[in-house]
């Protein structure tokens, strides 16, 4: 990408959970506000003060971990931030609002914010988010010197678009960890549990939903290749994907293979990514992750 010149229009904001490769974030126009992850009482700025090790070791030996979202204040420091680097507007892209309040933070700070911020909810997660924040910064950077007041809304629809296209298909080795997060029902977890299934998960509508129930982990996790492949079969262009992983890259880099071979050239982008240690926090050990999106150019 190009990097946007002095006196840019407008800039992006997201936060951690886009779970973004470190090859991806840095640019200048945008900013990367982290979430929390609390360690027995601990509390830590995800990708500032927790290494992926030290989360996966936490929740491998039963520490007690949750995770918070930022408050207000800190997203009103970014948008400040910002401003006083020559953002005329702000588009700030967050993961699903029926995952999290941090979507409804950065709504409250838009509010106090001397220029114009546009909230979207990405309802999505991971690179989901993450690749709708690429689309975002491509629009910001392509527009940066045409003056249009409308400018900042075509970044946000650039967001929302990609978001919308995306899918995010994922198996995990247990649902104990989403229930005890309420990010999944008690009754679905339950029903995993005595019949000893493995579940194929999805992001529907901006929440966690079982779309399957298989009887093996290796079997939960070709699934969602299965399922991440048909989807690219039926797009009309290229698709971009990206492959999510809790602490095991030799797993993702197999899966992202899987995914090669079976789709070949409908591929573009093709990235492989530790999941945000807050998502981390709510899926446990042996994720595997695939999100489909259209392509971002």
């Amino acid at each position: 990408m190009v990097s946007p010149g002095e006196g840019r229009h407008v800039a992006v904001v997201t936060d951690s959970t886009a779970s973004l490769p470190p090859g991806l974030i840095g640019h200048p126009c945008l900013t990367v506000v982290p979430l929390y992850v609390v360690v027995d009482g601990v509390t830590y700025r995800e990708g500032v003060d927790l290494a992926p090790d030290q989360l996966l070791e936490a929740l491998r030996s039963g520490a007690r971990v949750s995770t918070s979202q930022p408050g207000p204040e800190v997203f009103a420091r970014a948008y400040a931030r910002a401003a006083a680097r020559g953002a005329r507007e702000i588009v700030s892209v967050h993961l699903s609002g029926d995952l999290s309040g941090t979507v409804d933070s950065a709504g409250l700070a838009a509010q106090t914010t001397g220029v114009p911020v546009k909230v979207v909810d990405s309802r999505t997660v991971g690179m989901g988010l993450g690749f709708a924040v690429l689309a975002a910064v491509l629009a910001a950077t392509e527009g940066s010197d045409t003056g249009s007041a409308a400018h900042g809304a075509a970044v946000a629809r650039a967001a929302r678009s990609h978001a919308t296209s995306s899918t995010v298909h994922f198996a995990v080795d247990t649902l104990e960890h989403l229930r005890r997060g309420g990010r999944l029902g008690a009754v679905s977890a339950a029903v995993g549990t005595v019949l000893g299934l493995r579940p194929v998960l999805a992001v529907v509508g901006g929440r966690i939903d079982v779309v399957e129930k298989v009887r093996t982990s290796e079997r939960a996790r070709t699934r969602v290749v299965e399922l991440a492949a048909q989807d690219v079969a039926v797009r009309r262009s290229h698709c971009d994907v990206a492959v999510h992983h809790v602490g095991d890259p030799d797993l993702g880099r197999l899966v992202a293979d899987r995914l090669v071979a079976v789709c070949g050239n409908r591929l573009g982008r093709v990235e492989v990514a530790e999941i945000s240690a807050v998502v981390a926090a709510h899926v446990g050990p042996g994720l595997v992750a695939v999100v489909v999106t259209d392509t971002v150019a």
